[in-house]
């Protein structure tokens, strides 16, 4: 009980030391020793990576997560280490919503032959993101994570250490400088009745000051080396997150692609059941109500085109240009399109275009849905869907 109390006084002590010389610090009446630009610098860095990483860290949950009660929920549930239960994507419950509707609706209806099918592709989408998010989960957000509880924490935890250390070498250094002067004093106005006893005492005070503030200053250079190591292996953290943003990028980039893929395959299908109840059209109507705005899909908006007069095959490159020359634009069904980006013909059969330029364009029988004939001025020949966005 005894050592306790005299620990817990001791502690007491240490603390109301380094209040006081954190206080004169502030106040401008104590010196503080500076850390070297080269330290200042990691300490500058650590801290920039903590922030941008929390940032980065919530941001990409919100990305796959929208919602923040479901967000707070998976949180709750890794604190009490549990397992998070399985949610259903907004495309499954599409799906099953649009399935159902299909069901009552009638399944042999045009409308309900087409709900099912769409139906399937939104089950295939919801699928392709529950992989995605979790893919992105394991191979982005964890390390990221534990970079913030593991490494982070022990950084801090060494830097506060550092901080104390500081303020006691600070603290030595001041006692040790009251010391000097007292016994500097004492040297210069002697006391004739009691000289040696005051001079003995200033003096074992100044070298008990000194050995002290020498156990300081070693117990602060070992510290600011385990700081600095620590500090120093932010370079090895950041070459963890570039791998990690390589392979977040890569399941994003497969994600979409099954999401593209599972949406031409979706129009195909649509193409074909809607040209079986309208002849003569492609899906859709052939008038929108109001001009595509730049974000709709090219491929589904020049699927809304109505069909030209027929053109023979168009396989060999050199046919293919003087036969499109020969064939004149349908009297109706031409549209006006805006070039999106740059784009250098790989053939005498395809049209050149210019990023923002506006071209005529129509289709034709039997051609590849993802290209559509361009016209400008005399000029004419196949360009490719993905790089219009259609006008009127």
């Amino acid at each position: 009980m005894d050592f306790n109390m005299k620990k817990l006084a001791s502690d007491a002590g240490i603390f109301f030391t380094r209040a006081v010389q954190f206080t004169e610090e502030k106040f401008g009446q104590a010196e503080k020793t500076e850390l070297d630009a080269h330290f200042e610098s990691l300490l500058a860095r650590a801290d920039s990576t903590k922030n941008w990483t929390e940032k980065i860290l919530r941001q990409t949950e919100v990305l796959l997560q929208p919602n923040p009660s479901a967000r707070v929920e998976e949180f709750l549930y890794e604190k009490l280490d549990r397992k998070v239960p399985s949610r259903v994507t907004n495309g499954e419950l599409l799906a099953q919503y649009m399935a159902e509707a299909a069901s009552e609706l009638g399944p042999t209806t045009p409308y309900g032959k087409t709900l099912i099918k769409v139906a399937e592709a939104e089950k295939h989408l919801g699928a392709a993101e529950r992989d995605f998010i979790h893919t992105a989960s394991i191979n982005f957000l964890t390390p990221l994570r534990n970079f913030l509880e593991g490494d982070w924490k022990t950084i801090s935890k060494e830097r506060r250490l550092l901080q104390n250390r500081r303020l006691d070498l600070d603290a030595s250094k001041a006692r040790l400088k009251k010391a000097k002067a007292a016994e500097a004093k004492a040297t210069t106005v002697p006391d004739f009745q009691e000289t040696r006893p005051r001079n003995y005492i200033l003096s074992a005070s100044a070298s008990a000051a000194e050995q002290e503030l020498r156990v300081a200053q070693t117990e602060f250079d070992r510290q600011a080396e385990v700081t600095r190591l620590l500090l120093e292996g932010i370079s090895s953290t950041h070459v963890n997150h570039l791998r990690c943003l390589h392979e977040f990028i890569e399941s994003q980039t497969t994600y979409y692609a099954q999401c593209y893929r599972h949406m031409l395959d979706l129009q195909k299908q649509l193409g074909s059941s809607q040209g079986a109840i309208f002849p003569g059209t492609f899906v859709g109507t052939a008038e929108p109500a109001s001009p595509p705005l730049s974000s709709t899909s090219p491929t589904t908006t020049a699927a809304t085109m109505p069909m030209g007069p027929s053109v023979a095959d168009l396989a060999s490159p050199g046919e293919a240009a003087l036969r499109l020359e020969e064939v004149a634009p349908p009297a109706s069904g031409t549209r006006k399109a805006r070039v999106l980006y740059d784009y250098e013909a790989a053939d005498s059969s395809e049209l050149a275009l210019l990023a923002d330029e506006l071209i005529t364009v129509y289709s034709l029988p039997g051609m590849d849905p993802d290209w559509l004939i361009g016209e400008r001025g005399n000029k004419k020949g196949k360009v490719p869907v993905t790089y219009l966005e259609l006008l009127s």
